[in-house]
């Protein structure tokens, strides 16, 4: 009679408790919502006022575009900087911690510099770790990329939507009969789509793609394309031998320690290297 009445209670306060409760979560859902939706929106009307910062890999630069600034910038690759920073404060709500990624370079005494915010360090980390792996792997296109995933299929758009989960359980049930992969994996392989909404995120960002190319972009300045434009194999340019000795000592300590995060390996590197002499 004791469990019985305990097992009531407990129900009986969780009723009332979802009463009381659901509408302040509702209002806070709705407000959470409206917020996100204006971010989405400030950030979508940014795309035909903002010239985003460019990677060519050929001529091994970066190009920046400066708010105000008539003409791009172009750096060597190799001098540019990178960080990742980290902050914590204390609120009513507890201990907050902010992530941010960003990328610069001094011109004339002044730092140009793009930074964004990220919502964990390793996500910081990996933005810099896809760019950097851009501009140095020789991966020249997406479907070299997609394709060990079975992402990619001839005529398909370059970019993720519909087609993305249509070739993945493709892959899946080509995976199934050739018995790569048992029942149980296909199984929650469905319910982890199921409670990510099927296919309906494919579907928004297809809409959001179609939305930009409807806003449109902000045109290129005359300088930018000419740089943009591809340049034969001949001229492309190669990286410093210093870069080739460095990333030789990195790879060689990712064979060594492959459960090691890459900031220590990094780390390691540097630690070792000679320190330059001090000037008198």
């Amino acid at each position: 009679m004791v469990g019985e009445t305990n097992v009531r209670d407990s129900f009986q306060f969780a009723l009332e408790f979802f009463h009381v409760m659901w509408p302040q979560a509702l209002g806070m859902g709705l407000c959470l919502s409206v917020v996100l939706l204006i971010i989405w929106l400030y950030h979508h009307n940014l795309f035909p006022k903002v010239i985003p910062t460019r990677f060519n890999r050929q001529r091994r630069e970066v190009c920046f575009m400066p708010d105000g600034a008539t003409e791009p910038l172009f750096v060597p690759w190799e001098s540019l900087s990178a960080w990742v920073v980290q902050a914590q404060g204390a609120s009513q709500y507890g201990v907050i911690r902010q992530y941010g990624m960003g990328m610069g370079f001094e011109h004339e005494g002044e730092l140009v510099r793009v930074e964004f915010q990220c919502g964990s360090l390793q996500l910081a980390i990996s933005n810099w770790e896809a760019v950097r792996g851009y501009m140095e792997y020789e991966l020249n296109d997406l479907s070299t990329l997609q394709d060990p995933l079975g992402l990619q299929e001839p005529g398909d758009p370059p970019h993720e939507g519909f087609h993305t989960f249509r070739n993945a359980r493709a892959g899946l049930h080509r995976r199934l009969r050739d018995k790569e992969v048992g029942r149980i994996y296909a199984f929650f392989w469905y319910v982890y789509h199921v409670m990510t909404l099927w296919t309906l995120p494919n579907r928004l960002v297809e809409w959001e793609i179609k939305r930009i190319a409807k806003v449109g972009r902000r045109a290129l300045p005359p300088a930018m394309q000419a740089w943009s434009e591809p340049l034969p194999p001949e001229q492309w340019a190669k990286p410093s031998s210093e870069l080739l000795r460095l990333s030789a000592k990195v790879k060689a300590l990712i064979k060594r320690y492959p459960r090691t995060p890459i900031t220590e390996i990094y780390a390691e590197v540097y630690r070792n290297e000679p320190k330059p002499p001090r000037s008198a």
